[in-house]
């Protein structure tokens, strides 16, 4: 049963796993490790900031430097992995993100000098830039339709449970090894090529389309403008929200609160914890409810968290409010990979979502660098900081998200 537009009513939708395929549970496997991975990969370098200042006798802000240059590259990796994608395939095009982010991550580990371990950085953010837009269309092509919001907020998760991984690699091993060899762990994540190699399949989508004329950059500019300027505002405001409530975080804990690495450590676990289930709750509810709807609910329900998460006067409300406040931040993002994807233009879905979110990471990449401005303009006051941004910023999505439409169930194959 088919409704007009080519969306499938809510009477068709019989559960996230019915009529699914061997194939298709290695693609979406795949997908969410290569999200998950490339976030180890990233977070890793959040818990060490203070460490690598020390090391190159700098500020904590100077080197904050490092996570605005990696989010400020991110949007070339989306348009040269995207456009790849989209005219060779989305299996090659994740391989080769994949294998390139692993080992920029590991060189990472032997920079020299502050300024090298910048341009290591840069350049890890094209590899990062790729992988998302690249992964999430992937895995959005080769799944049922009526899977596609729970199966969205499970590749969302990947993210938080990179961050994950990454608390308990650096709450376990970086006494031992310090920020370098947290780094160099880095490049596991290159095995996943093997994997991908041996048991992902094309994009149906893409098969079907292969031989279709493909439509170049400033065509899809001016054919979707519209769209694409509402896409990257909006994907600005998501990107405050998550590197506003994320990057900044571990530091806050360290210098405002004392904490040691370990205790450090076990809060990031607890948030992660958090993060993940609201990314799979809302997804999950977006088949049901509507993508829009989740994401304006998930971002206002943030607000109320926000005192508690950045003024708590213990570990134990710090945590509690850390885990609330990334439950709803990363449940407004478990909607957007199926959200864009389904936005996206038939002919460009292996660019479009990846470009537009890495373009508002561009303009987000300020982030970390304002955030810790603001904590030094109010003398290293980090909870004034993490608390104005998060606020305005769920705001912003709410309205976003409202004054926007959506496309849920429409098919990407017929």
């Amino acid at each position: 049963m088919r409704t007009i537009a080519g969306h499938v009513p809510a009477s068709d939708v019989a559960g996230p796993f019915a009529g699914w395929t061997r194939e298709q549970k290695h693609v979406v496997t795949a997908s969410f490790l290569g999200w998950t991975l490339d976030a180890f990969d990233f977070f890793l370098l959040v818990f060490v900031l203070k460490d690598i200042a020390a090391e190159f006798h700098t500020e904590v802000s100077d080197v904050s430097f490092a996570i605005l240059l990696t989010l400020a590259m991110r949007p070339i990796g989306a348009l040269l992995f995207g456009r790849a994608a989209d005219r060779w395939g989305r299996r090659p095009a994740l391989m080769v993100n994949v294998l390139l982010y692993s080992l920029l991550e590991f060189a990472s580990g032997f920079a020299p000098s502050l300024t090298a371990l910048l341009v290591l950085r840069a350049l890890y953010g094209i590899a990062m830039g790729g992988e998302w837009g690249v992964g999430a269309s992937l895995a959005m092509e080769s799944i049922p339709p009526h899977a596609r919001g729970f199966v969205s907020g499970l590749l969302q998760s990947g993210y938080p449970t990179g961050y994950f991984l990454a608390s308990i690699v650096y709450g376990l091993l970086f006494a031992v090894i310090g920020w370098r060899g947290m780094f160099m762990i880095g490049v596991i994540p290159a095995l996943l090529v093997f994997y991908i190699r041996r048991n992902v399949p094309e994009s149906p989508a893409f098969e079907r389309s292969r031989t279709a004329e493909r439509t170049n950059v400033l065509q899809l500019l001016r054919q979707h403008w519209r769209l694409g300027l509402y896409a990257v505002v909006l994907m600005t405001a998501f990107n405050f929200f998550s590197h506003g409530t994320q990057d900044i975080y571990p530091t806050f804990l360290e210098l405002q609160h004392k904490l040691s690495a370990h205790e450090v450590s076990l809060v990031a676990i607890i948030y992660n914890l958090g993060a993940i289930c609201g990314g799979l709750l809302f997804g999950a509810l977006s088949e049901r409810y509507g993508r829009r709807r989740c994401i304006v609910i998930a971002a206002i329900l943030s607000l109320p968290v926000i005192p508690l998460w950045a003024y708590g006067g213990s570990i134990a409300l710090l945590a509690t409010g850390a885990f609330l406040m990334q439950f709803m931040v990363q449940g407004a993002w478990g909607v957007i990979p199926v959200h864009l994807n389904e936005l996206s233009p038939s002919d460009a879905r292996g660019t479009f979502p990846g470009f537009v979110y890495q373009l508002g990471n561009l303009i987000a990449s300020v982030n970390a660098p304002l955030q810790a401005g603001i904590a030094a303009h109010y003398g290293g006051n980090y909870a004034f900081a993490l608390a104005g941004v998060a606020a305005v910023v769920a705001i912003v999505i709410a309205v976003l998200t409202a004054l926007g439409r959506e496309a849920r169930g429409i098919r990407f194959v017929d």
